[in-house]
C-alpha cells in the first residue's frame, strides 16, 4: 500500500530533478561556447601582437649585435 503512494511521488521528484538536470547541462553549453569564443577571440590578438613585438626584438638584437662587434673590434685595436 505504501509503494503505491510512494511511487508516484518519486517519479515526480525524479522527472523535476532531470527537468533541473537538462537545464543546467543547457546553461555550461552556453558557458562553454563564451569561453570557447573568447578564448578564439585572444588567440586572434596574440596572432596580431605577437609579429609586431617578434620585428621589434629582432631589430634590438641586431642593434646588440652590431655594438658588440664594434666593442670587440675597438679591444682588438
Amino acid at each position: 500500500m505504501l509503494a503505491a503512494v510512494q511511487a508516484p511521488v518519486i517519479m515526480m521528484s525524479q522527472n523535476r530533478q532531470a527537468a533541473k538536470d537538462r537545464m543546467d547541462a543547457g546553461h555550461d553549453y552556453e558557458i562553454n561556447l563564451k569561453a570557447e569564443i573568447e578564448i578564439l577571440a585572444l588567440h586572434d590578438k596574440f596572432d596580431k601582437v605577437i609579429p609586431a613585438d617578434l620585428s621589434t626584438l629582432i631589430e634590438k638584437q641586431q642593434q646588440q649585435i652590431d655594438l658588440l662587434s664594434r666593442l670587440v673590434m675597438e679591444q682588438k685595436s
